[in-house]
């Protein structure tokens, strides 16, 4: 399972590991891959403790960042965004009530009075850039920008600091854009992903993105869990591949518990792009929440930063209380893809790791046996 790519990296294994959390990152790296920590609602407080805790686990191998740069939302116009209390004002009564009278049905405790909420989504370039040099102090090998471009002062750093920037595109229109832009390295990511994705399958996306902006390496992404997926996405150009979704339902994993079983009971269509949790269309788990957003007969959800904005509280109320009732159960979901339907037990990191790499040397066994080179 060696590329160039790997090479260039220090990895044993082409496999970008994208995650939440800070365990899953480290262990990946750790077992020859390169973890990637999802960075976006980090407080930079709070992401100087996840990257020290990150850098003392893996011992100097290469670990990464992902965080969202998205170039369209509310406020994009405007320099500098709105502040919180103008994107408040921008927020139907109609959609407050909504998210209200929902969770009065499905029986949501509240929170208590003192309650702090974490992880507030901030968009925008201006917002980003404070934790954007905070990333560079560190000793991270590679920086992935989702929903938009990467900034021109955003690769210079990387350059300068032998830091590999990398994008995500949907289309082949998008990974042109980001090729042109100086990326380093594209993440072609298909309709079967989890989080924000487009709506061309992986199988279509890869090779059109792998001829549209060669020489610059390509990794694939969505709909892929198995030895037998890598070593397919190999063969169509790509040198690597980024996961996201498996690694949700790993013991190392800080998934709601909830969430987690209900992952593991899914099959590949109980999975669907809804806007209902940030405001741009996001593969995740069906529930009793995207089934009420989808309803033409209630409010549309908002775009991007509204929306996450409207149902932060919501949704902590649901994670906080899914454990002991069961409408918030009913409600409770997150993003993953398609894959889940292969997702069926609980595993470690390492475990996961090995099952690809083997797999992967038996696909190609396969092969050489089906063409007769053995």
């Amino acid at each position: 399972m060696d590329t160039p790519l790997a090479r260039e990296l220090g990895l044993e294994f082409p496999i970008f590991a994208f995650t939440h959390c800070r365990d899953v990152a480290a262990a990946v790296t750790k077992a020859g891959g390169m973890g990637i920590l999802g960075v976006a609602a980090h407080s930079p407080k709070g992401l100087r403790a996840e990257l020290e805790w990150i850098e003392k686990e893996v011992g100097g191998k290469p670990y990464g960042v992902d965080l969202l740069l998205p170039t369209k939302f509310v406020g994009s116009d405007r320099a500098g965004g709105f502040g919180a209390s103008e994107l408040d004002a921008r927020i139907p009564a109609e959609h407050r009530r909504f998210v209200d009278d929902l969770l009065a049905r499905y029986d949501v405790p509240p929170l208590a009075p003192d309650t702090e909420l974490r992880g507030e989504l901030m968009v925008g370039l201006d917002k980003q850039r404070e934790v954007i040099e905070l990333l560079f102090e560190y000793d991270i090998k590679l920086i992935a920008s989702a929903l938009g471009p990467p900034p021109a002062w955003m690769i210079e750093q990387g350059r300068a600091r032998g830091v590999k920037v990398a994008a995500l595109a949907g289309t082949v229109e998008h990974a042109k854009r980001h090729a042109e832009a100086g990326a380093d390295i594209i993440v072609a990511q298909g309709y079967e992903a989890g989080g924000h994705t487009g709506e061309v399958a992986t199988m279509v996306l890869v090779p059109e993105v792998v001829d549209a902006v060669a020489p610059v390496p390509v990794l694939a992404a969505g709909g892929i869990g198995s030895g037998r997926q890598i070593a397919a996405a190999l063969a169509l150009g790509a040198q690597g591949v980024w996961l996201g979704s498996l690694w949700l339902t790993t013991e190392e994993a800080e998934t709601h518990p909830v969430v987690k079983q209900k992952f593991l009971k899914a099959s590949s269509s109980d999975t669907v792009r809804s806007r209902s949790l940030t405001g741009k269309p996001a593969r995740q788990l069906k529930s009793a929440w995207t089934e009420a957003w989808d309803d033409p007969a209630n409010p549309k959800p908002l775009p991007m930063p509204l929306q996450p904005r409207l149902v932060r509280e919501a949704q902590a109320r649901i994670s906080r209380t899914a454990h002991k009732s069961k409408g918030a159960a009913e409600l409770a979901n997150y993003f993953v893809g398609q894959i889940v339907g292969s997702m069926n037990h609980v595993k470690s990191v390492r475990t996961v790791m090995q099952e690809l790499v083997s797999e992967y040397a038996d696909t190609l066994d396969r092969l050489d046996r089906i063409s007769g080179r053995e």
